[in-house]
């Protein structure tokens, strides 16, 4: 199935389910997401580690919040082209300055951004906010790297099939 870029759209932070998610279904609320971008899904035991890793805060009564789901989705993108530890270290940037809900808004306008500018739908990536800083520009970066392994990736599975 050929990927329908101008369709993405990642939930933003308000458009997440707060009424707390159990793991399955966080699962499958992120997978839906992952699917679009024909990346790979998450488990739920990836999302138990991550907890038992620190990289996400405990459930709170098995259930996972806004907050958790965001930083999740935003974790299942990023580590197609970061180790956890850098994403962690992007994390303890982001908290120093901006709440999880600007950041991961934020990242989910840059990261549409990024991914029409590599699709050839736009001719230039807009200016996505009015702040300069090292983390915006590492930010950047990792979506940079993530749309463009999206884009080869569809290209790869967009090429006839080879006999060899």
């Amino acid at each position: 199935m050929p990927m329908d870029i101008q369709s993405i759209h990642l939930p933003r932070y308000h458009e997440i389910p707060d009424v707390g998610l159990y793991l399955d279904q966080t699962v499958k609320y992120i997978n839906r997401y992952m699917a679009q971008l024909h990346c790979p899904e998450i488990t739920a035991s990836m999302v138990s580690n991550y907890v038992k890793k620190d990289y996400i805060r405990n459930p709170e009564k098995k259930q996972y919040s806004a907050e958790q789901i965001a930083y999740l989705l935003f974790i299942s993108i990023a580590k197609i082209v970061l180790p956890m530890e850098n994403i962690s270290r992007l994390f303890d940037m982001q908290q120093q300055t901006y709440s999880a809900q600007v950041a991961y808004d934020y990242f989910c306008l840059e990261f549409e951004n990024v991914l029409h500018y590599v699709f050839h739908l736009k001719p230039e990536m807009e200016h996505i906010g009015t702040t300069h800083s090292q983390a915006k520009a590492m930010l950047r970066s990792t979506i940079i790297a993530v749309a463009n392994i999206i884009f080869l990736n569809s290209q790869f599975e967009a090429l006839p099939e080879e006999s060899h």
